[in-house]
């Protein structure tokens, strides 16, 4: 009998996370989240999937933002609900979506804090996929096409959202915290194809 599983993927920007998603979903015959998820998270919930994109690009901070955080993230509010479309109800609702998809089906996903979302579940591989800075860089330099600078600045822009959005969605978690994941690859040393073979051994 086929056990289901699934692979969730963190990555530094610049690093290669999504091409190792990609890379690994063609060679493990299995689907690749990431934008994807904002999607279904509105068709469930029938909200503006803008709303999930712009909440899945910036977080808001204040008093409401930190009162909401202490509701446990599974608490997925009722349309009547006054906080219904508030950032933590729809992280919630795709929180949820991540979780009854981990039940029934394999699939890998990139980002979504799914490494914490998921960690009831026996069935999960954590993955980070890090890179040297300066590495980093250079493939942001060739996949946008901006100077060096500007790349230097994406870079460090990037990293601290992805950081800070961990760490308020997770209740103070590390986003870099090696303990978090089960394998820590650095992309730059190994190359993209020894990451896809060691996450699928």
């Amino acid at each position: 009998m086929r056990t289901n599983y699934v692979i969730t993927i963190a990555r530094n920007f610049g690093a290669g996370g999504k091409s190792v998603g990609l890379a690994l979903s063609k060679k493990l015959g299995i689907p690749c989240y990431e934008r994807q998820i904002l999607t279904m998270a509105s068709e469930k919930s029938g909200i503006d999937e803008k709303l999930f994109v712009d909440m899945d690009e910036r977080l808001n901070g204040g008093f409401l933002a930190k009162k909401l955080a202490s509701m446990p993230f599974s608490t997925v509010l009722e349309p009547r609900e006054k906080d219904f479309t508030s950032d933590n109800n729809l992280f919630n609702i795709q929180a949820d979506i991540l979780q009854t998809m981990a039940r029934s089906e394999s699939f890998i996903v990139i980002g979504k804090c799914a490494d914490f979302v998921l960690r009831p579940y026996g069935n999960v591989i954590n993955v980070f996929i890090e890179a040297p800075q300066s590495a980093c860089i250079h493939t942001i330099m060739e996949r946008t096409n901006v100077s060096e600078q500007r790349a230097l600045q994406m870079y460090k822009k990037t990293n601290k959202y992805r950081s800070e959005y961990y760490n308020h969605y997770t209740y103070g978690g590390e986003w870099r915290d090696p303990m978090n994941y089960d394998l820590v690859l650095n992309s730059y040393k190994v190359g993209i194809d020894n990451c896809v073979k060691f996450i699928s051994v």
